[in-house]
């Protein structure tokens, strides 16, 4: 997390002599489609103080998806003393905290490049040393050039480092491979899978539904299909007292998987809170019809409904 010391450095550039998989892979068969280069230059940095590599980089993050906050601020959320550093839990939940989306990227270049193409800067893991004698280090990607094999980060005290793209590889890979984006609620990264981008607003979901509510319209724009968007849709207006909006998300959600017991079940509950019991007892009755691994809830749920008049 601090800036690497020389013998990092040059134990890395040991290592990074020859061409690193993905990028010989990606420049082989370049999708035509992913741009020849591209720079989200707007992207705010903070040159880092030893051991605030995360917090200077979320920052970099948060202020270009339109957050106010700044390394300082940031340090009491997710900086770990006792670690010297922060781990990528931290790093989520406070991007979770500033109503923001924290997806994590699959660990292909190709995804992570793709985000940047679209005007987001990425946040990544590197060990910038070797498996057995790691130097982990956060950054943000903000820019790459295919034509000159080169990637451009915000890292440590440099604003602009341009490196090569096998060596970003190697230390991203021996960092796991791990990336994430921040992104208003109402965007989606161009990367998402439609489980991914669910997951990460499920997880936004509790501490902001209003948020939450837009990222799942987001999904159902993007994956109309999408019956767990649909049921993550209604979820989100329960929790702010939209029974009426709750209700047609849930039943939107049956009407594209019949054979959701949740579904059913959630929308026996709307109904019932809307005082339509005739309609919650035929959806909660189908819940329990339908079983699973929570009938004994779906049963509570019935039950419940039968005894109110």
């Amino acid at each position: 997390m601090r800036r690497a010391a020389a013998w990092a450095v040059l134990l890395a550039a040991l290592v990074s002599g020859c061409a690193a998989p993905q990028v010989a892979g990606l420049l082989e068969q370049l999708p035509p489609d992913l741009a020849a280069s591209a720079e989200v230059a707007a992207t705010p940095f903070y040159p880092q103080e030893d051991y605030q590599c995360g917090p200077a980089s979320l920052a970099a993050l948060l202020n270009h998806a339109g957050r106010d906050a700044t390394p300082e601020s940031l340090v009491p959320q997710v900086y770990l003393p006792a670690r010297q550093g922060s781990l990528q839990p931290e790093l989520l939940a406070a991007t979770r905290r500033h109503a923001l989306v924290a997806y994590v990227l699959e660990p292909r270049l190709e995804a992570l490049l793709r985000e940047i193409a679209s005007g987001t800067p990425v946040l990544v893991l590197q060990n910038l040393a070797l498996d057995w004698a790691p130097q982990w280090h956060y950054a943000v990607a903000i820019g790459y050039d295919l034509g000159a094999r080169r990637i451009i980060l915000r890292s440590g005290v440099t604003e602009r480092l341009a490196m090569s793209l096998d060596t970003f590889e190697r230390t991203w890979t021996r960092g796991g491979g791990w990336a994430m984006v921040a992104l208003p609620p109402g965007r989606l990264p161009v990367t998402a899978s439609e489980r991914g981008f669910l997951s990460a607003v499920a997880s936004l979901e509790r501490l902001h539904p209003v948020a939450a509510e837009q990222a799942y319209e987001a999904a159902l724009a993007r994956w109309p299909g999408s019956a767990l968007a649909a049921l993550g849709l209604g979820n989100a207006r329960y929790a702010r007292h939209d029974l009426s909006g709750a209700a047609a998300s849930y039943r939107r959600a049956t009407q594209l998987a019949p054979a959701s017991a949740d579904a059913w079940n959630n929308l026996a509950q709307a109904l019932s809170d809307l005082g339509r019991r005739d309609e919650a007892l035929g959806a909660a009755r189908q819940a329990v019809a339908l079983g699973g691994p929570r009938l004994a809830a779906y049963r509570d749920t019935l039950a419940h409904i039968e005894r109110a008049r």
